[in-house]
């Protein structure tokens, strides 16, 4: 089958119904092949228009979706197909290794898959009926329609068990709030595999938009590819935004031709505010951050009439603060608990709480190691994460909720990263066990020009009380990054260790890699 889209230097730009049309034609090959509704399939495979169509066939034939990335080892992979009881692995052949775990009775290559696709039966008729036929109607019936794995900053990924229903409900109430219409054109500068990049294949599909496919690990590349097809939204994470805008200072024309954009969108990690106002100064709109999660899907997303924070909570689902208590603990239940409205690099330490949230369209539970689901009863869901409301209702997400003690304070280090991004580069903040002090901060700086530690030793200190000031500040050129685009705190942790052990001591006041 050719691949119905516009392709130029990697580049395709299926239209919804190019997109609706190559879907049913793979659905037919894969029944052909033997695949049945509820058959649980891997698919593991870089971003690609076959990728897409893959997916949403898969979809339309009512399987159980296990999606991994394409960068998991292969051991990994063999775990994941004992684990879901896989019966079919479709992805990018990797040297020729088949993953032939014990369950999975049939390996397809994707590009084989798609090639072999002859136009669908009844492929004649119009642009509309194939958009009409693409139907998920038995898949969103389905209990483990999709099995998803959260990698986070840290922590071991768990397998979690979406319905069709809670998935595609879900993104229905993302496309209310977000405003989504058929004349826009998706860039997403994500992988496919992680419910961000997963969720805009299917609302590019269900508001009638054209998703542009490009190489999004070279973004230069991508935005160029952006500008020539007329992007109007364009998602990414803050780490790729900072790329960006890297990119820019060097290459003043490179966002030319993307006035069109009407969306900036960011999401999967914090958004500090040195990021914020750069881009803003840089490229004259807003970043629009936005919360979720792999177990409750979308939570929240601000908009360009209320760009604050993460902006307003989804119609249908509901956030509440429970306090933090003086000891550290998490709270037994939730209450709620508001800001006062300010801006988000405002001193909120007295009203943040640990953020809950109440979602009909939540996980069903956890895949254990025999295949079976716990499911996930409790009515509120706790996300580790902590921030605060606004008066106007706007939801303001600092980051993991992981106190440390300090000085007799109770301080939680991605709220005092926020705080010192102020400087002007991104922050991450490291604490370390210490007898004395209870906890020492290595405040670790993202800065390209590898300025002077004990240049930003002092602006750091001139932006923080003194319980809240770092005892030692290490600059790097970048931080590292797993494979959502977050920063990687363990892998950053192990780097310190191994390049500046002396901090561990105690010694040192600042450091350059």
């Amino acid at each position: 089958m050719s691949v119905p889209a516009d392709v130029a230097d990697g580049v395709e730009v299926p239209t919804r119904s190019a997109m609706a049309t190559a879907s049913l034609a793979v659905a037919e090959e894969l029944t052909r092949r033997g695949l049945r509704p509820g058959d649980r399939v891997v698919l593991k495979a870089e971003n690609s228009a076959a990728y897409v169509y893959t997916l949403l066939a898969l979809a339309h034939l009512d399987a159980s979706l296990v999606v991994l990335d394409h960068r998991q080892t292969d051991d990994e992979t063999r775990t994941v197909i004992e684990q879901c009881r896989v019966r079919w692995v479709i992805g990018d052949t990797p040297g020729g290794l088949l993953f032939p775990g014990p369950r999975a009775s049939c390996f397809l290559a994707l590009d084989t898959l798609v090639a072999a696709a002859g136009p669908p039966a009844g492929a004649a008729g119009t642009a509309d009926a194939a958009a009409s036929a693409l139907d998920f109607s038995r898949w969103r019936r389905r209990t483990d329609a999709l099995v998803a794995w959260s990698t986070g900053s840290t922590g071991r990924a768990k397998a979690i068990v979406k319905s069709g229903d809670g998935f595609l409900t879900n993104l229905e109430r993302t496309l209310a709030h977000m405003g989504y219409r058929e004349r826009d054109t998706f860039l997403p500068l994500l992988p496919f595999s992680h419910q961000y990049g997963l969720s805009l294949i299917f609302l590019a599909q269900l508001s009638g938009a054209s998703l542009l496919i490009s190489p999004f690990h070279r973004v230069d590349l991508a935005i160029r590819a952006g500008a020539s097809h007329g992007a109007t939204i364009v998602d990414a994470t803050p780490s790729t935004y900072r790329s960006l805008l890297n990119l820019a200072r060097r290459n003043p024309g490179l966002l030319d031709g993307l006035a069109g954009v009407r969306l900036w969108c960011t999401g999967g990690a914090p958004l500090d505010q040195a990021l914020t106002q750069r881009f803003r100064s840089v490229v004259g709109a807003p970043l629009l951050d936005g919360y979720g999660s792999t177990e409750l899907g979308n939570v929240s997303f601000a908009t360009p009439d209320r760009p604050k924070g993460c902006g307003s909570v989804l119609a249908g689902i509901d956030v509440r603060l429970a306090p933090a208590r003086s000891d550290g603990a998490a709270p037994g239940s939730p209450a709620a608990e508001s800001g006062d409205g300010a801006d988000a690099e405002a001193d909120h330490s007295a009203e943040f709480g640990h953020l809950w949230v109440r979602s009909p369209d939540a996980l069903v539970g956890y895949l254990e190691p025999d295949g079976s689901i716990r499911e996930q009863t409790d009515e509120w869901y706790e996300t580790g994460d902590f921030g605060y409301l606004s008066d106007e209702g706007d939801l303001y997400v600092i980051g993991r909720s992981q106190a440390v003690h300090r000085m007799g304070h109770l301080l939680y280090p991605e709220a005092l990263a926020a705080k010192a991004s102020r400087c002007g580069r991104q922050v991450v903040v490291v604490p370390v066990d210490d007898a004395r002090w209870g906890s020492r901060l290595i405040f670790v700086v993202a800065d390209p020009e590898q300025g002077d530690p004990k240049g930003w030793r002092e602006l750091l200190c001139s932006l923080l009380p003194s319980y809240e000031q770092p005892n030692h500040v290490v600059v790097l050129p970048d931080l590292p990054l797993n494979r959502n685009g977050k920063t990687d705190t363990g892998q950053l942790r192990q780097l310190l260790r191994e390049e500046h052990p002396a901090l561990w001591g105690g010694a040192q006041n600042g450091a350059r890699r």
